[in-house]
């Protein structure tokens, strides 16, 4: 697998958010995370699976067939 590893604050930037944002989602461990040393590398692979997985579709609606009243 041939991933690249962000840093928090590429994260951060990434997501137009502070770096409270990302250093939040780790804590939690909701994202996935490498420790390299005292370095903390979100591969940037988690970090679509964490949008993919928050992602909300619109709803389609379906056209009935109302009419408005004159």
């Amino acid at each position: 697998m041939n991933d690249r590893y962000l840093s928090v604050d590429q994260v951060a930037e990434l997501l137009g958010t502070t770096t409270r944002f990302p250093r939040r989602l780790i804590e939690e461990r909701r994202i996935r995370y490498v420790k390299v040393g005292r370095h903390v590398r979100i591969p940037e692979s988690a970090l679509h699976e964490y949008l993919d997985s928050r992602t909300v579709e619109p709803i389609r609606l379906r056209r009935t067939g109302l009419r408005r009243a004159a």
